[in-house]
């Protein structure tokens, strides 16, 4: 008789197969399950907006009487906890309805534009509390992020620029924070009345604005850090020729006319935040500009070369003080390096921008758009853009940004990319280093939609 065959093995490798199964069906079973948790959250926030808005309009029907909640006592405690309750100035009114395809940055899409009134609820009288705002170019706007669709948030993020790579919330501009406020910056085309028209936004249609303030470049715009060297060391008297050839420079500045306009304005960094507001004073030269980013790079060259920060034949204990500060080869500043210091990354980061294309049939498309102040009802209107060279503006600026996420990125190449821009809808697609915009609609309805 021959002995029976062991199927071990075959039934270890039936039973192999079944366990990947069922953690296959886990894993689907919690990806569902994670799906239903955040669309039920997306649900609960819209109920929440929804009731919010009802209960705004019941507070404005009904008479406004004196709350004990308003006891000067208890509200000068909870603002010295800090725990205040924010009420929305106004609401935007903004080309971009939606989030997909907004710009990350306000200088992405300068042509973009937008509109915010403010609130008759906030003062009786909303105009009064522009007067004087004309004056300025640009202005501040502090805002709330109010479709992340929940409010957890984590200590670590990815930033799209850098494509996966993960860092601090707090060393960027994400917008799941803790508190979910944004700041953007905004120039200011002019005020009707308690309405603001802005351009060069890069907020989406009913984003809730807490505050606004003016952009006065003398104090946001920082200046050189190392203003006088003498605040580390007393500079030495100057015998090399280099220095000589400072000297020189010094005592041009000192004589020439405009050496006290350049000593009290802010000198202003090509390329940075204050190129909104670049304001040049009469008579001022770019040789002029030159010679003190010159001057002010050749004092930092001398001191770091007389006095190193190692000294291997010095004994530190008794040569120096402590609280004498040397420059090191990193301290040394020029150009808009000298103003203020920004992450590597965001000026070179591990993505580049792409071309932007335009099939012959889109460009038709687009041509038939005609600007929001025309009367032609026949063909389809824009509703803030004013014609169609700031609309391919609008559009070069976020395609060549990449809009897209990380996810998108990387999950979704071959697929195609859908954004709104004031009244049309674009499509498009990404290839190896640019976009191609392949049609642009008229969206369904005639103006985007402020969601509250």
């Amino acid at each position: 008789m021959s002995s029976p065959v062991c199927s071990c093995a075959e039934h270890v490798t039936k039973l192999t197969q079944q366990a990947s199964i069922m953690r296959r069906e886990i894993k689907n079973l919690r990806q569902q399950m994670d799906g239903s948790i955040r669309a039920h959250r997306k649900q609960m926030s819209t109920l929440q907006s929804i009731l919010t808005g009802y209960r705004k309009h019941d507070d404005r029907s009904q008479p406004k009487n004196k709350s004990p909640s308003q006891n000067p006592s208890g509200m000068n405690q909870l603002l010295e906890q800090g725990r205040i309750q924010t009420v929305p100035i106004g609401y935007i009114s903004s080309c971009f309805a939606v989030k997909n395809g907004t710009p990350r940055q306000p200088t992405v899409c300068s042509s973009s534009r937008a509109r915010l009134k403010i609130e008759p609820s906030v003062f009786n009288n909303p105009e009064h509390s522009l007067v004087g705002l004309e004056q300025y170019s640009h202005i501040w706007i502090i805002f709330l992020f109010h479709k992340n669709g929940q409010m957890s948030c984590k200590a670590k993020v990815k930033p799209p620029r850098l494509n996966g790579e993960k860092v601090g919330v707090y060393s960027t501009r994400s917008p799941h924070r803790p508190n979910a406020l944004g700041l953007t910056l905004a120039k200011l085309e002019g005020i009707t009345g308690d309405t603001l028209h802005l351009s060069g936004v890069d907020v989406i249609a009913g984003t809730p604005v807490l505050d606004i303030k003016p952009y006065i470049p003398d104090y946001d715009s920082p200046k050189t850090r190392i203003e006088d060297i003498s605040e580390y060391r007393q500079t030495p008297s100057y015998t090399d020729p280099q220095m000589t050839q400072l000297r020189d420079l010094d005592e041009e500045l000192d004589t020439s006319e405009m050496s006290s306009e350049l000593s009290s304005e802010v000198r202003v960094c090509p390329g940075s935040t204050s190129d909104f507001s670049q304001s040049e004073q009469p008579g001022s030269s770019g040789e002029t500009d030159v010679l003190a980013e010159v001057k002010n790079y050749l004092k930092q060259q001398h001191v770091f070369a007389e006095y190193p920060t190692e000294d291997k034949n010095t004994d530190t204990s008794e040569g120096t003080s402590d609280n004498t500060m040397f420059l090191t080869s990193s301290s040394l500043k020029f150009g808009c390096d000298d103003y203020s210091a920004i992450a590597a990354w965001v000026r070179s980061p591990p993505i580049s921008k792409l071309d932007v294309r335009f099939t012959v049939n889109a460009e038709k498309e687009l041509k038939e758009f005609v600007p929001s102040d025309s009367t032609d009802g026949t063909r389809p209107r824009f509703q803030f853009l004013k014609g169609t060279d700031e609309a391919v503006a609008a559009i070069i600026g976020i395609l060549s940004a990449d809009p897209r996420s990380v996810y998108r990125r990387t999950r979704c190449q071959d697929r195609l990319f859908f954004f709104t821009l004031d009244t049309a809808d674009i499509t498009c697609w990404f290839g190896d280093g640019f976009a191609e915009v392949v049609r642009v609609k008229p969206v369904q309805s005639s103006e985007p939609t402020n969601a509250v």
